[in-house]
């Protein structure tokens, strides 16, 4: 099947095809993704078979805390996470209650809410998604749908196209130690201070 594409996050089409558990490519709040509604076993298999990696899991985004909650991330944890969103921040978690679909035996996960309105005005209707970039093992995350299709074709159900992101970074990835304070895995699109 040919994939379907999009020039906006705001058609009705693609909120009734993810909605139904569609797999495809849109831009968040940072890079483009490959994204999979987070609540559909199926497609999140999907994705995961798509990326061909050993350590699957991506990062959730969610329009909300209580979404998050929803996935199964714990609100002790959210409630910490919560003091750096919105924001293209991705903060690890841990995994105790977030079905094994998800998770793949990883003990951390990254969620985020992201600054962006278009997508949080999606998420709102069709909620979380899992994400992870638009790449293949190895390759360079696509700047453009262009190189979105060279890597995925119609393998996936939809493209959705926002021109070239340019050399736009990654989320930046932020975790907890045992006392609370907060470690920097990744710099990326936000700079913060540890403290």
């Amino acid at each position: 099947m040919t994939a379907k594409h999009f020039s906006s996050l705001g058609d009705p089409a693609l909120k009734r095809m993810l909605q139904q558990g569609a797999v495809g490519i849109l831009p968040t709040d940072t890079v483009y993704g490959l994204v999979a509604p987070a609540l559909h076993r199926e497609s999140v298999k999907r994705l995961y078979s798509l990326k061909q990696r050993k350590r699957q899991p991506g990062t959730t985004i969610a329009a909300s805390v209580e979404q998050l909650h929803e996935t199964g991330f714990s609100l002790e944890e959210l409630a910490r996470a919560a003091h750096y969103w919105p924001n293209a921040i991705s903060v690890e978690m841990t995994t105790f209650s977030i079905p094994d679909y998800l998770k793949e035996g990883q003990t951390h996960m990254a969620a985020r809410i992201p600054k962006d309105a278009a997508i949080i005005q999606l998420l709102e209707q069709v909620g979380p998604l899992m994400t992870s970039s638009a790449n293949t093992p190895k390759a360079p995350t696509s700047r453009t749908i262009g190189e979105a299709v060279n890597y995925f074709g119609d393998e996936v159900d939809f493209y959705v196209d926002a021109g070239d992101l340019g050399e736009r970074p990654p989320s930046t990835i932020i975790g907890f130690d045992e006392k609370g304070e907060t470690i920097v895995y990744r710099h990326g699109a936000v700079d913060i201070e540890t403290r």
